[in-house]
């Protein structure tokens, strides 16, 4: 049976007005991070009061929209385990690594990853809508008084106008989608201005997290650098909601290809039902799966490589080579 999308709105924000409600940029200043804050909208266990209440945490901001797509009395709750910790993520593990892509390696500036030779990856930010508790990022993102600077943009460009063989250009970060829309504007016009690059993709978690920045402003702009892909960020089938799914709508109407690319995640999705959900919930909300990610550096939320390969290969026998790409 066709599993209908949702709107969701946490009792808390039930007196907010729409108009607000639907500004990405109230749900980016109304970001919950505090025991407090979160108490209004979930019920909190000991281990997230604990974990909240850290030094040295990672940083926790959750939007007003992700949140209510929690449910307030599962502790178990998939999208929940995404976004709030617990005081599991406090203690250090065997293998734990600050940068577990090894990206640091292949940054000839900073920002900038040059692990292949015809593509790179172009950090533009250090901040993101919401933060996930399995970011293999974290040594770089959330830091408030850390960004890169106009400096470091200038030099990646450089690094890029002086390396011909270099033609497709991922946009990362941080999230893109979180920068003022001027900046983001002009960091695109100027990598499309190079002749030799074919091809600009961005990586967002931002439509997931708050779908009302996917206006019809930032489509037209996307619009005008195409050959343009935009590769978001599901995990859940609890994720897709009618907001996300009107966003990609309007995204793919501009004619931005979608795809999506998720991390198997312990007890979020690593069960081949769930996985199969959300393929068939991609296909229509305009989305592809791209690929499937085994999370490193996480041992929270790491299954072990036995059961991430049984649950692949359970998930591939039971899809059609129609859902891969």
């Amino acid at each position: 049976m066709k599993r209908e999308f949702t709107s969701q709105r946490a009792q808390f924000y039930q007196d907010v007005p729409d108009d607000k409600w639907n500004d990405w940029r109230w749900q980016l200043s109304n970001r919950l991070n505090t025991v407090q804050e979160l108490a209004n909208v979930l019920e909190l266990s000991d281990s997230e009061k604990e974990a909240l209440g850290a030094k040295n945490l990672f940083r926790v901001d959750i939007t007003p929209y992700f949140a209510s797509l929690i449910d307030p009395n599962d502790p178990h709750d998939p999208v929940r385990r995404q976004v709030v910790p617990t005081a599991a993520e406090l203690a250090p593990f065997t293998a734990m690594m600050e940068d577990s892509l090894a990206e640091d390696a292949h940054s000839p500036v900073p920002g900038l990853v040059h692990r292949y030779p015809d593509r790179v990856l172009m950090l533009i930010t250090t901040q993101c809508a919401t933060y996930c508790r399995y970011c293999t990022r974290s040594r770089i993102v959330g830091d408030p008084t850390a960004t890169f600077s106009r400096k470091d943009f200038d030099a990646q460009i450089a690094y890029l106008e002086k390396t011909p063989q270099v033609r497709d250009v991922l946009l990362s970060g941080g999230d893109p989608f979180v920068l003022a829309p001027k900046l983001l504007d002009e960091i695109l016009g100027r990598l499309r201005a190079i002749p030799h690059i074919e091809i600009l993709r961005i990586g967002s978690r931002v439509p997931v997290f708050m779908p009302m920045r996917v206006t019809s402003e930032l489509c037209d702009m996307l619009a005008k650098y195409h050959p343009l892909w935009l590769n978001i960020h599901v995990n859940h089938p609890n994720e897709i909601t009618q907001e996300l799914a009107a966003a990609c709508d309007r995204l793919t109407r501009a004619g931005i290809p979608l795809g999506n690319q998720s991390v198997l995640l312990a007890g979020v999705n690593d069960c081949p039902h769930i996985q199969r959900q959300l393929v068939q919930d991609f296909a229509r909300a305009h989305l592809r799966l791209r690929r499937t990610h085994l999370c490193r550096g996480c041992a929270r939320r790491r299954r072990q490589n036995s059961r991430d390969a049984a649950v692949s290969n359970q998930f591939e026998r039971s899809q059609s080579c129609a859902a891969q790409f």
